[in-house]
This record gives C-alpha cells, structure tokens and sequence, in this order.
C-alpha cells in the first residue's frame, strides 16, 4: 500500500510551514518586525544593567549589625553629640548666636558624612550606572539643603556665597590635598587627560554663564537711558533662561559619563599616565616593604636580570595590586599568587563579592533621617548667621565662602584624599572637580529655577569680586591639571592659593545683593 502524499516517509520531500498570515520571505514589515524586536530587547537589556550590580552582594546584615555598622562607619560620628546640644541652645538661649553657629557647624558634618555612607549602601544593589547617578544626585545634598533653607529666608547673598565657595573649596583645597597627599607616596600621579580637559571645558562654561550677567550690567551702566529696575528685571529673565540652559547642559554631561563614555572615567585605560614612584628612598616616609625587598637583594645572589616582581617594589594598591617600580613601569598581581596572569586577575575581580553593612530598609530609613536632621540644623545655623556676624565681628562674606562650605565638603574631602593616597587620582578628581561641576551645573541652575517658582529675585548676577576669583580659580586649576600629571608642589600651590582666598574674603565686606525679597 502506497503512503498518502504528504507522509513525511515519500523520499526527497520537504515539509513547509505555513504561516498564518502569508507574507513573502526577506519583505519590508518583516525585517522591520525584527528590527523592532532587536531593538526592544536592547533596550530591555539595557535596563536590567541599571538594577543589577557588577558584583555578586552578599547577604543583608541584621537589623542590629546594621545599627552597629552605621555607628562605627566613621570617627566623625563623634560629633553627633553636638546635634541635640545646638538645639537646645536654639530654643534656650536663641540670642546666642555665635554658639548657636559653632554648634550647629560640627553637628552638620558628621551628617554629611551618614548621607554619604548611606548613599554608597544604596549604590551597592544597583548598576553602575545607576550607582553613579544616585551618587550624583546626592552627592551634594548638604549643600543644596542649606541653600533651599537660606532661600526661604531671603538670604539670597548667603545662596550665592555658599554655592561659589562650594566651587572653590572642590577645586583649590580638596584637589590640592588629593595632589599633595599622594605626592608624598609618588614623585609624580597620572590621571585621564582627556575627562579633565572636558571637566574644565564645563566648569569654563559655568564661569561664562556667572561673567556674563555683571558684563551685561557693565555694558548698559554708561549708556544715557540707562534705567536701573528695567535692567535689573532683564538680567533676572536672563538668568532664568541660562539655567535651564544649564540644566541641559549637566543632563547632557551625565548621559555622556554614565552611558556613552564611561571608560574615560575610569582609573584604567590607554590615556592614563602611569604613576611613578621616588628614585630610591621616599624623602617623605619609609616604604618598610621597599627597604626589606632592597636588603634581601643586596644579601643575596641576585642574576643580572632579577625578577620584575621582586625588583625594588615601591608601594601596592589594595585589593589586585597595581606594583610599582623605580624605572616607572606598573603590572597587576592578586594578593595570593604574585605571579597571577591578567585572566586570572580578572577571574578573581568577577569572583569578588560585595559586602554590605546596612540592609536596604536601614539604608533608607537613614537616608530620610539624615535628610530631615540637616534640614532642621541647617535652618538654626541659617537664622544664627546675622546675628554672629553682628556681635562677633566675623564678616558675612566668609561665612558664606569659607566656612559653610566646609560643612558640605566634609565627606568629600575624606574621600578624595584617601582614594589619592591608594593611586586612584581619577577616581579623586572625579569627586572633587566632579562636584564642582554638579554645583555649577546643576545646583546654582536648580537654586535659580527653584527660586522662580517661588517668585524669589535670585539671578546669576554674582558679586563681582567672586566671580573675578572664581574665574581665576577655575584658570589655575585648568594650568595645572592639563598635562595629565600631579605631585606634591602643585597640590600646596592650590592648597594655598585657598588660604589666600580665605584671608582676603575676611576682610572683604561684600555688596548687597541687586534685588531683594
């Protein structure tokens, strides 16, 4: 008996599928399906990188190791103290304000420091890119906090003050200790050259958008009709627009280091100089490591051409070591075995896994707690300003300069300077110049459009003092990064062109500002 036709067992015969709605092979809405579905799938991928971390998180720790954790994060903690003391002082003796200022001062500090702790939990079950988002956002928190409450309050020259000596304090004093606290551990620091210049490309621009006001009210002073009110509501208008301008700019800015551009921000990649250590003995400090590596040489029968690993080793980064040699030259070795190859060094990178000291539910209960403690310190440490400077005799120009943003920067210094210290330099100018920028950028514009919602006259319309020394600041900074290399004299450079800043704005007295609440 024969097979039906359409048996699969006839010889040389194939089977079709029939869709169920027929369409021609290789056709336009065919292709154009599968480019949809390629294209929803990337972005799909995309996403999911946001959420998940590049690293394997270990276990949430308890309730009470989380506790533990959040009191023994930092020595800092210790002036926590001061947080209950300022408020009594506030409702006991509110004409004190000179105490209520000092108080209110160090209490601030240590919660800059838990925002930050609580920032870098967070970061930790999140992507890389959404890790370095969040700490964008919040990197500078304390700042912004203290300039919402002293905008609330008219005290729009303690606004512009604040936010300009933010700018400064990142890029003279906290990259001049970043410079000077790993000169003391390298003859000479390498870092990416080509973010720094882009860095200084945008904190340029930011200066032009602070210049640009003062030389359109300079401009229009000597003219015959010159009218004071119609000018003054025409650089307000100017300066709403130019921050949103701004905004875009900083979006723009962090697209570009979370997405596209991502390995120009990081301390590893071919336009990174290499690090290079002291010819013999740091002048600075002992390398006890060093010394005992050159005495073990010189007693023993060594070839001509001695091991790489075991010649004159100069200092090693924690975690994979970064080896550094006299002749400049830098290789990689894993703590268990120096003679590791780079595909084993980066078997173990992937095998790391992360260990976090606050569960998620701590995180942020600490995150909105800190919040709500600066919000509170911050609006007794506004309202005591003009009395202390009243009776103590301390000029409100460097109040706002110098030593708020000292309160702000707290965390940050510690930071930058430990992570310079273990040769990470562009992880440092990352927060330092970093911060500048997001203040710059994103702060001043966002104070500016915040304040015109609220129907407050703040403009970009700086004192013109300020804005000269901020010009001049972001000039040096710009001199002395372009060659891509630091040591210790130019981080003392800037540290003390800081101090000059600071002695000079003691005795400024400032202008008021053009327009008031």
């Amino acid at each position: 008996m024969e097979p039906p036709p359409h048996s699969p067992y006839l010889p040389n015969q194939r089977e079709e599928n029939v869709p169920l709605s027929p369409q021609p092979s290789g056709s336009p809405s065919a292709a154009a399906d599968g480019e949809i579905q390629r294209k929803m799938s990337s972005l799909l991928d995309r996403a999911a990188t946001l959420l998940h971390p590049e690293k394997k998180i270990g276990p949430p720790p308890s309730v009470w190791r989380s506790i533990r954790a959040i009191i023994l994060s930092s020595y800092l903690n210790v002036l926590l103290v001061f947080i209950p003391i300022s408020w009594v002082l506030n409702f006991a003796t509110p004409d004190q304000y000179t105490l209520i200022f000092v108080f209110a001062f160090l209490a601030i500090i240590p919660l800059a420091k838990l925002l930050a702790f609580a920032t870098d939990e967070l970061s930790l079950r999140v992507g890389q890119t959404l890790a370095g988002l969040l700490n964008a956002t919040l990197g500078n928190a304390v700042e912004l906090i203290v300039s919402i409450i002293a905008l609330t309050k008219c005290e729009l020259d303690i606004v512009q003050s604040s936010l300009l000596g933010s700018i400064l304090s990142n890029l003279l004093l906290v990259l001049g200790m970043c410079f000077f606290a790993g000169g003391l551990r390298f003859s000479e620091q390498g870092f990416g050259t080509s973010a720094v210049q882009l860095n200084s490309s945008l904190l340029t621009i930011s200066v032009i958008a602070v210049l640009l006001p003062g030389a359109f009210l300079m401009a229009l002073q000597d003219q015959s009709g010159f009218n004071q009110d119609t000018v003054y509501q025409e650089i307000l208008k100017m300066s709403r627009g130019v921050a949103i301008i701004l905004l875009f700019i900083y979006a723009s800015y962090l697209t570009f280091q979370l997405f596209s551009h991502k390995s120009l921000y990081q301390d590893e990649g071919d336009g990174i100089q290499v690090s290079k250590g002291y010819v013999g003995r740091n002048p600075f400090s002992g390398n006890p490591l060093a010394s005992n590596i050159r005495r073990r040489l010189r007693s023993s029968k060594q070839p001509q051409t001695p091991d790489p690993i075991t010649q004159s080793v100069l200092v090693t980064s924690p975690e994979v070591d970064r080896v550094h040699f006299a002749d400049g030259t830098i290789t990689s070795t894993s703590h268990s075995d120096p003679h590791s190859d780079p595909e084993t060094v980066q078997q173990l990178e992937l095998e790391q896994v992360e260990e976090p000291q606050m569960s998620v539910m701590v995180a942020l209960s600490l995150l909105v707690a800190v919040t709500v403690l600066v919000g509170i310190t911050a609006e007794f440490l506004v309202d005591s300003i003009n009395g202390m400077t009243e009776t103590a005799g301390i000029p409100k120009e460097f109040v706002g300069v110098i030593l708020l943003p000292i309160v702000g920067n707290a965390a940050e210094h510690v930071t930058a300077v430990t992570v310079s210290v273990k040769d990470k330099l562009t992880l440092s100018l990352g927060v330092a110049v970093g911060s500048s920028i997001q203040i710059a950028l994103f702060v001043i514009p966002f104070i500016v459009t915040l304040a015109w919602v609220m129907n407050k006259p703040l403009t970009l319309l700086f004192d013109p003092f300020q804005s000269i020394v901020l010009f001049l600041s972001v000039l040096t900074v710009n001199y002395v990064v372009q060659d891509g290399k630091s040591n210790w004299l130019e981080g003392m450079i800037l540290m003390c062109l800081y101090l000059i800043l600071c002695v000079t704005f003691w005795y400024y007295p400032g202008t008021t500002p053009v327009l008031q609440c």
